[in-house]
């Protein structure tokens, strides 16, 4: 789960309701790396850049229609959970960055000098309710789902952001439902990846290895756990020679595996986690094949419009 708790990005303020049982969390999806934009173009590189600055500035729009500021806010940069959700295997990146602990410290830092937190933190105490609710909605209600784990998500119809998504995607039930299902299948998938015996196998000659350096965690998730514990800092050098370790191991020994493993021979642990991932992906669109196919849809029929948006600008 994210790590950013502040209270004014698009992104947290949701005002989701959860019932039901079950996990459909996704590995970390962190926040943003900067926050605010003047006036004028934006530039944006991808097609997922693009529907999300169009997003950003129809909220922008909106919120302004209403009698409020807002700042459009950059789509949020990858962190070391979400670019490796099973085994750091980038040499590089380790070397550089660890398990990320100094993205998340930098955008701990943007975070406090984000303008829609500060313009939050402005606003009368009775008046800052009108704020979240004219950007979320009054009330979790209008969109619904149940998503695949048995969990129902809901979400308000009202609102800057709800409007904006219509506005971009035009059905906004079915791109609520699209959505928040892809979300739950991200969660499902990176479960069915770590209980796959091929990937346990694989375990075992990465945990040698990383025992011949000096470190006796059984699995990756233990040793980043270890090296990003909120209560306990490692100096950076100390998070890096660890990360490093792990990045090795991941792409060197060779498990016992029958010759039905992952990908074309490889049985390091990281070809058999890219392997695991795609089988599983694979097999999660066949099952729900609905909001898969809606997902794609609606962003492909999406761009145009967001291009249109992006060059019209603020």
């Amino acid at each position: 789960m994210s790590r950013r708790t502040l209270l004014l990005t698009t992104a947290a303020l949701l005002a989701v309701t959860l019932t039901g049982c079950g996990d459909g969390t996704t590995p970390s999806q962190t926040a943003a790396q900067g926050s605010g934009f003047g006036t004028g173009r934006h530039a944006s590189d991808t097609p997922e850049q693009t529907l999300h600055l169009a997003e950003q500035l129809l909220t922008k729009e909106c919120m302004e229609k209403r009698g409020y500021k807002y700042w459009v806010e950059e789509r949020p940069a990858p962190d070391g959970p979400s670019l490796f959700p099973y085994v750091v295997d980038d040499p590089a990146w380790a070397a550089r960055h660890g398990y990320g602990n100094d993205i998340y410290r930098a955008q701990q830092r943007e975070a406090l000098r984000d303008p829609n937190q500060r313009y939050f933190r402005s606003m009368p105490a009775d008046r800052a309710p009108e704020l979240v609710s004219a950007l979320n909605g009054p009330r979790p209600e209008g969109l619904s789902v149940r998503l695949p784990n048995g969990i129902q998500v809901t979400h308000s119809d009202q609102g800057c952001v709800a409007e904006a998504e219509r506005a971009l995607y035009k059905d906004l039930p079915a791109w609520f439902r699209a959505t928040r299902v892809a979300t739950s299948l991200a969660g499902m998938r990176a479960g069915m990846v770590v209980a796959d015996k091929r990937y346990l196998a694989a375990l075992k000659p990465w945990a040698r290895c990383m025992k011949a350096k000096g470190y006796t965690y059984p699995s990756p998730a233990e040793a980043r756990a270890a090296a990003t514990r909120p209560d306990k800092e490692w100096p950076h050098a100390e998070e890096v020679r660890l990360a490093s370790a792990e990045a090795a191991c991941a792409g060197s020994g060779s498990a016992s595996s029958p010759s039905s493993g992952p990908g074309s021979g490889s049985d390091t642990l990281s070809a058999v986690v890219k392997s695991l991932d795609a089988e599983y992906r694979a097999e999660l669109r066949r099952r729900h094949p609905g909001p898969t196919a809606d997902l794609d849809r609606l962003k492909r029929e999406a761009l145009p419009r967001a291009r249109t948006i992006v060059a019209r600008g603020d």
